[in-house]
């Protein structure tokens, strides 16, 4: 008698192809990684709740001004933030969304049957992966804005110091996004673009409304990979002394020594947030696989 007529509850195993009762079976779906990582954020929310040293790191490094009766200026700990946390968000998100627009306009240039618009593309995307990102921010924090503002007869003073980092942020990561949508649209059998042609699109029409949105549910993972990866590199902003969590973290450690509390909860913070976005273009997955179904 077989397993499955002994106990009809026993299923199969998708990661092995063994036969396991139905607790098994739902221990293996389990992401025990992720409940390690809630598990460690749990403790260190413990102790930053617990612990007046731990609260303190936490104030400075997140940008928090804890209120002072003594010192008018403060803010109170709930207040919006501005600094810190909130800083490396919208640095990293301005960023990308700059990113993304030009990667896809030099994504399109890539796949252009127009020889100049092709090769321009082509000579941006090699220059720029060929410059480490932290020579290219100060390129153009130092060299590329002070020629700008001389030629518009603007001073220096105009273009702040994370205004150069989203637009450096952003030329350096377009160059890996026209990459990622070009494969994305040549990845599109070229039927789609004949047939499109067929019922009386243009270029433009056909790859906007066929081409484009197929590409982009391919590439989306790797479009959110990116946007990770963004978000950790948004730390090189530290360098132009932008009040980031990595220089309000430097600057709290280097004047109090607590390294170890500091750095430890700075990169705390990083993988709080990093997990979280990963999740959510896990979900955007998900919900865009649905809805072609």
């Amino acid at each position: 008698m077989s397993d499955f007529q002994k106990n009809p509850e026993v299923v199969i195993s998708p990661a092995s192809g063994a036969i396991v009762s139905p607790i098994a079976s739902r221990l293996e779906k389990v992401q025990w990684w992720l409940l390690a990582v809630i598990l460690a954020g749990l403790l260190a929310l413990y102790f930053i709740l617990t612990d007046a040293q731990m609260t303190r790191v936490f104030f400075a490094v997140a940008g928090y001004v804890p209120f002072d009766p003594a010192q008018p200026n403060s803010t109170g700990a709930l207040t919006l933030l501005t600094r810190g946390i909130g800083i490396t968000l919208r640095t990293a998100l301005s960023a990308y969304l700059l990113a993304v627009t030009i990667g896809l306009l030099v994504g399109l240039a890539r796949v252009s049957a127009n020889p100049l618009i092709n090769n321009l593309a082509s000579l941006y995307v090699e220059i720029i992966r060929g410059v480490p990102i932290l020579v290219l921010l100060l390129y153009i924090a130092f060299v590329v804005v002070p020629v700008v503002a001389e030629a518009f007869g603007l001073s220096t003073r105009d273009f702040p110091n994370e205004i150069r980092v989203i637009v450096g942020l952003g030329i350096a990561y377009g160059a890996f996004e026209s990459e990622i949508f070009r494969a994305g649209i040549q990845s599109i059998e070229r039927g789609q673009m004949e047939a499109a042609r067929a019922l009386g699109m243009n270029y433009i029409q056909a790859m906007r409304h066929v081409i484009l949105p197929q590409a982009i549910r391919r590439v989306l993972p790797a479009l959110g990979n990116d946007f990770i990866a963004m978000l950790k590199d948004s730390s090189l902003v530290s360098v132009l002394g932008v009040s980031d969590i990595t220089q309000l973290a430097k600057l709290y450690a280097s004047s109090t020594f607590l390294f170890f509390q500091t750095y430890s909860l700075l990169g705390l913070i990083y993988l709080t947030l990093t997990i979280t976005l990963s999740r959510g273009v896990r979900w955007l997955e998900v919900r865009l696989s649905q809805d072609r179904r």
